[in-house]
Protein backbone atom coordinates (compact mmCIF):
# COMPACT_ATOMS: atom_id res chain seq x y z
CA UNK A 1 0.00 0.00 0.00
CA UNK A 2 1.46 3.53 -0.97
CA UNK A 3 1.32 5.99 1.96
CA UNK A 4 -1.61 7.82 2.89
CA UNK A 5 -2.67 10.88 4.42
CA UNK A 6 -4.13 10.92 7.71
CA UNK A 7 -7.00 13.02 9.01
CA UNK A 8 -7.90 13.96 12.68
CA UNK A 9 -10.78 16.64 13.77
CA UNK A 10 -10.55 19.49 16.02
CA UNK A 11 -13.74 20.52 16.92
CA UNK A 12 -14.04 24.23 17.59
CA UNK A 13 -16.65 24.33 19.88
CA UNK A 14 -18.36 27.98 20.24
CA UNK A 15 -14.85 29.27 18.74
CA UNK A 16 -11.32 29.59 20.29
CA UNK A 17 -8.48 31.65 19.19
CA UNK A 18 -9.17 33.29 16.03
CA UNK A 19 -12.80 32.26 15.85
CA UNK A 20 -14.14 35.00 18.82
CA UNK A 21 -16.85 35.77 16.96
CA UNK A 22 -17.94 32.40 16.41
CA UNK A 23 -20.52 31.72 18.91
CA UNK A 24 -22.91 34.79 16.98
CA UNK A 25 -22.96 32.38 14.00
CA UNK A 26 -26.75 30.78 14.16
CA UNK A 27 -25.89 27.59 13.30
CA UNK A 28 -23.57 27.52 16.22
CA UNK A 29 -25.57 26.22 19.65
CA UNK A 30 -24.36 28.72 22.35
CA UNK A 31 -23.97 25.87 24.80
CA UNK A 32 -21.80 23.58 22.10
CA UNK A 33 -18.61 23.36 24.11
CA UNK A 34 -20.37 21.34 27.03
CA UNK A 35 -23.10 19.50 25.05
CA UNK A 36 -21.48 16.32 25.08
CA UNK A 37 -24.31 15.38 21.57
CA UNK A 38 -22.19 18.05 19.66
CA UNK A 39 -19.12 16.42 20.21
CA UNK A 40 -20.81 12.65 19.28
CA UNK A 41 -22.04 13.93 16.27
CA UNK A 42 -18.60 16.13 15.40
CA UNK A 43 -17.39 12.46 15.79
CA UNK A 44 -19.36 9.98 14.25
CA UNK A 45 -19.08 12.28 11.24
CA UNK A 46 -15.15 12.03 11.44
CA UNK A 47 -15.61 8.18 11.54
CA UNK A 48 -17.79 8.41 9.19
CA UNK A 49 -15.47 9.70 6.65
CA UNK A 50 -13.21 7.49 8.25
CA UNK A 51 -10.99 10.17 9.79
CA UNK A 52 -8.07 8.79 11.91
CA UNK A 53 -8.60 11.02 15.53
CA UNK A 54 -10.61 13.44 17.30
CA UNK A 55 -8.80 16.09 18.83
CA UNK A 56 -9.79 17.81 22.08
CA UNK A 57 -7.34 20.89 23.10
CA UNK A 58 -7.58 22.11 26.97
CA UNK A 59 -6.47 24.53 29.58
CA UNK A 60 -6.83 25.22 33.13
CA UNK A 61 -6.88 29.19 33.12
CA UNK A 62 -9.16 31.48 31.86
CA UNK A 63 -10.05 35.30 32.30
CA UNK A 64 -12.79 37.21 30.63
CA UNK A 65 -11.05 38.11 27.70
CA UNK A 66 -10.56 34.45 26.71
CA UNK A 67 -12.57 33.08 23.63
CA UNK A 68 -15.99 32.33 24.45
CA UNK A 69 -15.19 27.79 23.84
CA UNK A 70 -12.43 28.55 26.74
CA UNK A 71 -14.57 30.32 29.03
CA UNK A 72 -16.91 26.85 29.62
CA UNK A 73 -15.84 23.83 27.87
CA UNK A 74 -16.05 19.95 29.21
CA UNK A 75 -12.84 18.06 30.61
CA UNK A 76 -10.74 16.29 27.74
CA UNK A 77 -11.08 12.65 29.14
CA UNK A 78 -14.68 12.93 30.76
CA UNK A 79 -15.69 14.15 27.34
CA UNK A 80 -14.17 11.47 25.01
CA UNK A 81 -15.30 8.48 27.62
CA UNK A 82 -18.15 9.44 26.76
CA UNK A 83 -17.92 9.92 22.84
CA UNK A 84 -16.01 6.35 23.10
CA UNK A 85 -19.46 4.51 23.78
CA UNK A 86 -21.32 6.55 20.83
CA UNK A 87 -18.09 5.54 18.27
CA UNK A 88 -16.20 2.14 17.11
CA UNK A 89 -12.80 3.06 14.87
CA UNK A 90 -11.79 7.02 15.36
CA UNK A 91 -9.07 7.72 17.79
CA UNK A 92 -9.75 9.87 20.98
CA UNK A 93 -6.74 12.41 21.66
CA UNK A 94 -6.86 14.37 24.50
CA UNK A 95 -5.10 17.18 26.13
CA UNK A 96 -3.65 17.07 29.71
CA UNK A 97 -0.40 19.14 31.06
CA UNK A 98 2.69 17.21 32.07
CA UNK A 99 2.70 20.57 34.69
CA UNK A 100 -0.39 20.34 36.54
CA UNK A 101 -0.68 16.52 36.80
CA UNK A 102 0.43 13.69 38.84
CA UNK A 103 1.83 10.75 36.26
CA UNK A 104 -0.05 7.75 38.79
CA UNK A 105 -3.57 9.89 38.14
CA UNK A 106 -3.25 10.59 34.86
CA UNK A 107 -2.14 7.18 33.26
CA UNK A 108 -4.52 5.78 35.32
CA UNK A 109 -6.98 8.31 33.65
CA UNK A 110 -5.68 7.54 29.64
CA UNK A 111 -5.32 3.59 30.42
CA UNK A 112 -9.17 3.61 31.58
CA UNK A 113 -9.69 5.92 28.33
CA UNK A 114 -7.82 3.61 26.20
CA UNK A 115 -9.91 0.39 27.55
CA UNK A 116 -13.28 1.79 27.69
CA UNK A 117 -12.57 2.83 23.82
CA UNK A 118 -10.63 -0.67 22.61
CA UNK A 119 -7.37 1.07 21.80
CA UNK A 120 -8.48 4.11 20.66
CA UNK A 121 -6.67 6.34 23.44
CA UNK A 122 -4.25 9.51 22.76
CA UNK A 123 -2.49 11.70 25.43
CA UNK A 124 -1.40 15.03 23.56
CA UNK A 125 1.32 16.32 26.43
CA UNK A 126 1.51 19.99 26.92
CA UNK A 127 3.76 21.72 29.60
CA UNK A 128 1.15 24.53 29.71
CA UNK A 129 2.29 28.36 28.85
CA UNK A 130 -0.96 29.86 31.04
CA UNK A 131 1.24 30.66 33.79
CA UNK A 132 -2.10 31.57 35.49
CA UNK A 133 -2.64 27.80 35.67
CA UNK A 134 -0.04 27.84 39.21
CA UNK A 135 -2.37 29.96 41.13
CA UNK A 136 -5.13 27.14 40.43
CA UNK A 137 -2.89 24.71 42.02
CA UNK A 138 -1.39 26.57 45.02
CA UNK A 139 1.81 27.65 43.64
CA UNK A 140 2.64 31.26 43.40
CA UNK A 141 4.45 30.35 39.75
CA UNK A 142 4.66 28.59 36.91
CA UNK A 143 7.51 26.42 36.29
CA UNK A 144 10.42 27.55 34.39
CA UNK A 145 11.14 26.79 30.46
CA UNK A 146 14.09 23.95 31.46
CA UNK A 147 11.97 22.39 34.26
CA UNK A 148 8.75 21.90 32.73
CA UNK A 149 10.14 19.93 29.81
CA UNK A 150 12.36 18.49 32.27
CA UNK A 151 9.33 17.10 34.14
CA UNK A 152 7.14 16.45 30.51
CA UNK A 153 10.07 13.45 29.74
CA UNK A 154 10.10 12.20 32.80
CA UNK A 155 6.20 12.65 33.32
CA UNK A 156 6.06 10.08 29.82
CA UNK A 157 8.68 7.86 30.83
CA UNK A 158 6.93 6.93 34.53
CA UNK A 159 3.58 6.66 32.86
CA UNK A 160 4.91 4.38 29.96
CA UNK A 161 6.45 2.26 32.96
CA UNK A 162 3.21 2.32 34.85
CA UNK A 163 1.28 1.35 31.74
CA UNK A 164 3.33 -1.83 31.50
CA UNK A 165 2.74 -3.24 35.38
CA UNK A 166 0.90 -5.83 33.72
CA UNK A 167 1.72 -8.51 31.50
CA UNK A 168 -0.73 -9.08 28.45
CA UNK A 169 -1.29 -12.62 30.31
CA UNK A 170 -1.12 -11.86 33.88
CA UNK A 171 -5.13 -12.48 33.96
CA UNK A 172 -5.61 -16.53 33.81
CA UNK A 173 -8.63 -15.86 35.14
CA UNK A 174 -8.96 -20.08 35.72
CA UNK A 175 -11.64 -21.35 38.04
CA UNK A 176 -10.42 -24.62 38.20
CA UNK A 177 -6.76 -23.69 39.72
CA UNK A 178 -8.81 -20.96 41.82
CA UNK A 179 -6.12 -18.35 40.49
CA UNK A 180 -7.24 -15.38 39.08
CA UNK A 181 -4.03 -13.40 38.88
CA UNK A 182 -0.62 -14.58 38.05
CA UNK A 183 1.65 -12.05 40.40
CA UNK A 184 4.60 -13.10 38.45
CA UNK A 185 3.20 -11.12 35.91
CA UNK A 186 2.37 -7.94 38.01
CA UNK A 187 5.44 -5.75 38.59
CA UNK A 188 5.80 -2.65 40.44
CA UNK A 189 7.60 0.55 38.68
CA UNK A 190 9.85 2.06 42.06
CA UNK A 191 10.86 5.12 40.01
CA UNK A 192 12.45 7.52 42.08
CA UNK A 193 13.76 10.52 39.37
CA UNK A 194 14.17 14.07 39.98
CA UNK A 195 10.70 15.19 39.59
CA UNK A 196 8.75 12.41 40.70
CA UNK A 197 9.11 9.00 43.12
CA UNK A 198 6.30 6.99 41.69
CA UNK A 199 5.92 3.37 43.34
CA UNK A 200 3.37 1.28 41.33
CA UNK A 201 2.24 -0.78 40.02
CA UNK A 202 -0.90 0.80 38.09
CA UNK A 203 -4.34 -1.47 39.22
CA UNK A 204 -5.10 -1.40 35.33
CA UNK A 205 -4.28 -3.70 31.72
CA UNK A 206 -3.30 -2.98 28.68
CA UNK A 207 -5.60 -2.37 26.02
CA UNK A 208 -5.30 -3.97 22.49
CA UNK A 209 -2.95 -1.60 21.28
CA UNK A 210 -0.68 -1.76 24.20
CA UNK A 211 -0.55 1.89 25.49
CA UNK A 212 -2.34 5.20 24.67
CA UNK A 213 -0.49 6.84 21.95
CA UNK A 214 1.42 9.88 22.77
CA UNK A 215 1.18 13.06 21.26
CA UNK A 216 3.03 16.49 21.42
CA UNK A 217 3.48 20.03 20.16
CA UNK A 218 6.91 20.30 19.90
CA UNK A 219 8.53 24.53 18.18
CA UNK A 220 10.92 25.07 20.61
CA UNK A 221 14.44 23.53 20.53
CA UNK A 222 13.12 21.51 23.74
CA UNK A 223 9.96 20.86 22.43
CA UNK A 224 11.17 19.59 19.14
CA UNK A 225 13.48 17.67 21.57
CA UNK A 226 10.92 16.42 23.81
CA UNK A 227 8.79 15.21 20.97
CA UNK A 228 11.57 13.54 18.90
CA UNK A 229 12.69 11.20 22.15
CA UNK A 230 8.98 10.28 22.98
CA UNK A 231 5.96 11.54 20.74
CA UNK A 232 4.31 8.69 18.08
CA UNK A 233 2.64 12.09 17.13
CA UNK A 234 3.12 15.75 16.43
CA UNK A 235 0.61 19.03 16.21
CA UNK A 236 3.35 21.09 14.17
CA UNK A 237 3.38 24.41 13.73
CA UNK A 238 2.60 24.34 9.85
CA UNK A 239 3.19 28.24 8.36
CA UNK A 240 4.05 27.94 4.64
CA UNK A 241 5.12 25.07 2.45
CA UNK A 242 8.60 25.71 3.38
CA UNK A 243 8.68 25.95 6.98
CA UNK A 244 6.91 22.74 7.31
CA UNK A 245 8.92 20.90 5.23
CA UNK A 246 11.78 22.24 6.84
CA UNK A 247 10.09 21.15 10.53
CA UNK A 248 8.93 17.67 9.01
CA UNK A 249 12.35 17.10 7.85
CA UNK A 250 13.81 18.54 11.11
CA UNK A 251 11.78 16.24 13.74
CA UNK A 252 12.11 12.74 11.53
CA UNK A 253 15.95 13.75 11.60
CA UNK A 254 16.00 14.29 15.25
CA UNK A 255 13.69 10.69 15.77
CA UNK A 256 16.65 8.85 14.01
CA UNK A 257 19.22 10.44 15.79
CA UNK A 258 17.62 8.99 18.43
CA UNK A 259 17.48 5.68 17.81
CA UNK A 260 14.10 5.75 16.57
CA UNK A 261 12.25 4.78 13.40
CA UNK A 262 10.99 8.38 12.04
CA UNK A 263 8.23 6.19 10.28
CA UNK A 264 6.97 5.64 13.57
CA UNK A 265 6.07 9.43 14.31
CA UNK A 266 2.90 11.08 12.75
CA UNK A 267 3.48 14.85 12.22
CA UNK A 268 0.45 16.18 11.57
CA UNK A 269 -0.12 20.32 10.80
CA UNK A 270 -3.35 22.05 11.70
CA UNK A 271 -5.29 22.88 8.70
CA UNK A 272 -8.89 25.33 8.66
CA UNK A 273 -9.98 24.73 5.19
CA UNK A 274 -12.30 26.86 3.51
CA UNK A 275 -14.56 24.64 0.93
CA UNK A 276 -16.76 26.50 -1.44
CA UNK A 277 -18.31 25.42 -5.17
CA UNK A 278 -15.31 27.86 -6.45
CA UNK A 279 -12.51 29.18 -5.54
CA UNK A 280 -13.53 32.74 -5.83
CA UNK A 281 -16.50 31.88 -3.60
CA UNK A 282 -14.11 29.91 -0.59
CA UNK A 283 -11.36 33.15 -1.02
CA UNK A 284 -14.37 35.39 -0.25
CA UNK A 285 -15.89 33.40 2.65
CA UNK A 286 -12.38 33.26 3.97
CA UNK A 287 -12.22 36.65 3.75
CA UNK A 288 -15.32 37.10 5.69
CA UNK A 289 -14.98 34.73 8.33
CA UNK A 290 -11.11 36.73 9.47
CA UNK A 291 -13.65 39.99 9.47
CA UNK A 292 -15.94 38.57 11.53
CA UNK A 293 -13.46 37.80 14.51
CA UNK A 294 -11.47 41.24 13.19
CA UNK A 295 -11.84 43.19 16.81
CA UNK A 296 -8.95 45.02 18.29
CA UNK A 297 -9.37 44.53 21.80
CA UNK A 298 -9.78 40.90 21.52
CA UNK A 299 -6.16 40.92 19.19
CA UNK A 300 -5.00 42.64 22.60
CA UNK A 301 -6.19 40.19 24.78
CA UNK A 302 -4.87 37.20 22.49
CA UNK A 303 -1.35 38.82 22.18
CA UNK A 304 -1.37 38.49 26.11
CA UNK A 305 -1.98 34.73 26.42
CA UNK A 306 1.72 34.34 24.80
CA UNK A 307 3.32 36.43 27.64
CA UNK A 308 1.25 34.92 30.92
CA UNK A 309 -2.46 35.97 29.90
CA UNK A 310 -0.42 39.44 30.41
CA UNK A 311 -2.84 42.70 30.56
CA UNK A 312 -1.17 44.94 27.36
CA UNK A 313 -4.11 47.24 27.81
CA UNK A 314 -2.79 49.02 30.80
CA UNK A 315 0.16 50.14 28.37
CA UNK A 316 0.30 53.51 25.55
CA UNK A 317 -1.08 51.59 22.80
CA UNK A 318 1.04 54.25 20.34
CA UNK A 319 3.91 53.82 22.51
CA UNK A 320 6.72 51.14 21.89
CA UNK A 321 6.35 47.93 22.54
CA UNK A 322 7.46 47.38 26.19
CA UNK A 323 9.57 45.70 27.63
CA UNK A 324 7.62 41.91 28.42
CA UNK A 325 10.99 39.54 28.03
CA UNK A 326 10.51 38.11 31.24
CA UNK A 327 7.24 37.11 30.40
CA UNK A 328 7.97 35.48 28.07
CA UNK A 329 10.26 32.53 30.22
CA UNK A 330 7.18 31.11 31.79
CA UNK A 331 4.53 31.69 29.45
CA UNK A 332 4.59 30.73 25.19
CA UNK A 333 8.60 31.03 25.20
CA UNK A 334 9.24 30.49 21.34
CA UNK A 335 6.26 32.38 20.11
CA UNK A 336 6.35 35.59 22.54
CA UNK A 337 10.76 36.10 21.60
CA UNK A 338 9.59 35.92 18.12
CA UNK A 339 7.10 38.91 18.63
CA UNK A 340 9.59 40.47 20.91
CA UNK A 341 12.37 40.71 18.13
CA UNK A 342 10.00 41.89 15.54
CA UNK A 343 8.78 44.64 17.52
CA UNK A 344 12.55 45.45 18.36
CA UNK A 345 13.91 45.08 14.67
CA UNK A 346 10.93 47.19 13.10
CA UNK A 347 10.46 49.06 16.18
CA UNK A 348 6.97 48.69 15.97
CA UNK A 349 4.18 50.37 18.98
CA UNK A 350 1.88 48.30 20.81
CA UNK A 351 -1.16 48.76 18.35
CA UNK A 352 1.20 47.23 15.42
CA UNK A 353 2.14 44.30 17.48
CA UNK A 354 -1.03 43.47 18.24
CA UNK A 355 -2.40 44.37 14.69
CA UNK A 356 0.53 42.70 12.96
CA UNK A 357 -0.12 39.13 15.42
CA UNK A 358 -3.56 39.21 13.95
CA UNK A 359 -3.36 40.46 10.35
CA UNK A 360 -4.70 38.54 7.98
CA UNK A 361 -3.02 35.72 6.12
CA UNK A 362 -4.53 33.48 3.80
CA UNK A 363 -4.38 29.39 4.47
CA UNK A 364 -3.39 27.26 1.45
CA UNK A 365 -6.11 25.08 2.24
CA UNK A 366 -8.66 27.11 0.20
CA UNK A 367 -10.95 26.43 -2.44
CA UNK A 368 -12.80 24.58 -4.65
CA UNK A 369 -12.93 20.84 -3.60
CA UNK A 370 -10.18 19.93 -6.34
CA UNK A 371 -8.74 23.11 -5.71
CA UNK A 372 -8.09 21.91 -2.04
CA UNK A 373 -7.49 17.94 -3.03
CA UNK A 374 -4.83 19.43 -5.15
CA UNK A 375 -3.11 21.86 -2.33
CA UNK A 376 -3.43 19.07 -0.03
CA UNK A 377 -1.63 16.18 -2.69
CA UNK A 378 0.53 18.82 -3.25
CA UNK A 379 1.65 19.55 0.35
CA UNK A 380 1.33 15.69 1.16
CA UNK A 381 4.20 14.93 -1.75
CA UNK A 382 7.01 17.97 -1.00
CA UNK A 383 6.87 16.20 2.55
CA UNK A 384 5.52 18.40 4.87
CA UNK A 385 3.37 16.50 6.67
CA UNK A 386 1.92 13.00 7.47
CA UNK A 387 -1.56 13.84 8.46
CA UNK A 388 -3.67 17.04 8.64
CA UNK A 389 -5.30 18.21 11.98
CA UNK A 390 -8.57 19.91 10.66
CA UNK A 391 -10.37 22.54 11.93
CA UNK A 392 -14.34 23.59 10.96
CA UNK A 393 -16.22 26.18 12.28
CA UNK A 394 -19.65 24.97 11.64
CA UNK A 395 -20.99 20.95 10.94
CA UNK A 396 -22.15 22.09 7.33
CA UNK A 397 -18.27 23.09 6.45
CA UNK A 398 -17.34 19.77 8.19
CA UNK A 399 -20.14 17.77 6.09
CA UNK A 400 -18.70 19.94 3.23
CA UNK A 401 -15.24 18.70 2.93
CA UNK A 402 -15.86 15.30 3.57
CA UNK A 403 -18.44 15.30 0.58
CA UNK A 404 -16.62 17.04 -1.64
CA UNK A 405 -12.62 16.68 -1.06
CA UNK A 406 -12.23 13.53 0.74
CA UNK A 407 -13.92 11.61 -2.20
CA UNK A 408 -11.26 13.00 -4.46
CA UNK A 409 -8.45 12.11 -2.32
CA UNK A 410 -9.68 8.60 -1.87
CA UNK A 411 -9.52 8.47 -5.41
CA UNK A 412 -6.26 9.29 -5.94
CA UNK A 413 -5.16 6.23 -3.51
CA UNK A 414 -4.27 9.54 -0.89
CA UNK A 415 -6.61 8.39 1.90
CA UNK A 416 -8.65 5.07 2.62
CA UNK A 417 -11.95 3.73 1.77
CA UNK A 418 -11.96 1.81 5.06
CA UNK A 419 -10.08 1.76 8.74
CA UNK A 420 -7.15 -0.43 8.49
CA UNK A 421 -7.51 -1.58 12.27
CA UNK A 422 -10.08 -1.18 15.39
CA UNK A 423 -7.18 0.54 17.13
CA UNK A 424 -5.78 4.40 16.94
CA UNK A 425 -1.62 2.88 16.29
CA UNK A 426 -3.23 0.15 13.86
CA UNK A 427 -4.76 2.99 11.71
CA UNK A 428 -1.73 5.48 12.46
CA UNK A 429 0.35 2.41 10.88
CA UNK A 430 2.68 2.48 14.69
CA UNK A 431 3.34 -0.49 16.11
CA UNK A 432 2.21 -2.34 19.19
CA UNK A 433 4.73 -1.50 22.35
CA UNK A 434 5.93 -4.69 23.69
CA UNK A 435 5.66 -4.85 27.65
CA UNK A 436 9.13 -4.03 28.71
CA UNK A 437 8.93 -6.59 31.52
CA UNK A 438 7.47 -9.39 28.60
CA UNK A 439 10.49 -8.62 26.56
CA UNK A 440 13.15 -9.08 29.51
CA UNK A 441 11.41 -12.21 30.09
CA UNK A 442 11.77 -13.64 26.51
CA UNK A 443 15.50 -12.50 26.41
CA UNK A 444 15.95 -14.91 29.74
CA UNK A 445 14.09 -17.36 28.23
CA UNK A 446 15.69 -17.30 24.95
Amino acid sequence: MSRRIHLALHPYGVGGPGQHGLWKDPRVAKNASIDIDYYIKQAQAAEHALFDALFIVDSQFINATYPAHYLNRLEPLTLLSAVATHTRHIGLVGTASSTYNSPFNLARRFASLDLISGGRAGWNVVTSFDTGTSRNYGLDEHLDYATRYGRALEFVEVARGLWDSYEDDAFPADVARNVFLDPSRLHELNHEGEHFKVAGPLNISRSAQGQPVVFQAGVSEKGRDLAARVAEGIYAPGGSLEQARDYYADIKRRTAAYGRNPDHIKIFIHGGPVVAATDEAARRREREIFEEDNDFDRHLALLGRSFGAYDFSVHDLDAPFPDVAHLAEKGGRTGAAKIIERARQEHLTLRQVAQSVAEFRRSPFVGSPETVADTIERWFGAGTFDGINLAFRTQEELDYFVDGVVPILQKRDLFRTEYEADTLRGNLGLPVPANRHSGRRSSVNG
